[in-house]
């Protein structure tokens, strides 16, 4: 008869080793993995490297083409500068593109009088000139602007 049926019969106590001792039980070996606080950090790290990268990105990405564009109008404008002081044919006001060589860039030529009344000579000098204004704009709704001037003989009337 075992010590658990003898109790139940009533025929004694029951052994101590039926008892539950303060001893730790046995553990299973651990299995290898990450906890739950683990992957919490290791994601939120990568949230924050993720972020910084795409935000340098982004900036680079708006530097280079602000790069492109403080290269190419300055010379853009003083080609279409060149071509228009140039022609005999010269209008007090236009505006155009520069084609598919130069997709986006936008110029708009503007004419005003000179005014030079620091002296009588400059003041005949400058009936003789012309102010001609050449906008070079690129980008939406004209973000990015170049702006060259030059003054020209007036064309001679006839």
């Amino acid at each position: 008869m075992t010590a658990i049926s003898a109790w139940i019969k009533g025929q004694g106590a029951l052994p101590q080793a039926c008892f539950l001792s303060n001893r730790p039980s046995p553990q299973l070996p651990r299995q290898g993995g990450f906890t739950l606080l683990e992957v919490m950090i290791a994601i939120a790290l990568l949230a924050i490297a993720l972020t910084t990268l795409f935000g340098s990105q982004a900036q680079s990405v708006s530097l280079a083409a602000t790069v492109r564009f403080n290269t190419q109008a300055p010379l853009l404008a003083q080609l279409k500068m060149a071509e228009l002081t140039g022609s005999a044919d010269r209008p007090a006001a236009d505006s155009g593109d520069f084609g598919e060589d130069f997709p986006g860039f936008q110029w708009q030529l503007e004419s005003k009088e000179v005014l030079l009344a620091t002296s009588k000579i400059v003041n005949k000098l400058s009936d003789s000139l012309q102010r001609l204004i050449l906008t070079v704009s690129w980008g939406e709704k004209g973000q990015y602007s170049y702006q060259l001037e030059s003054y020209v003989l007036k064309k001679p009337e006839p």
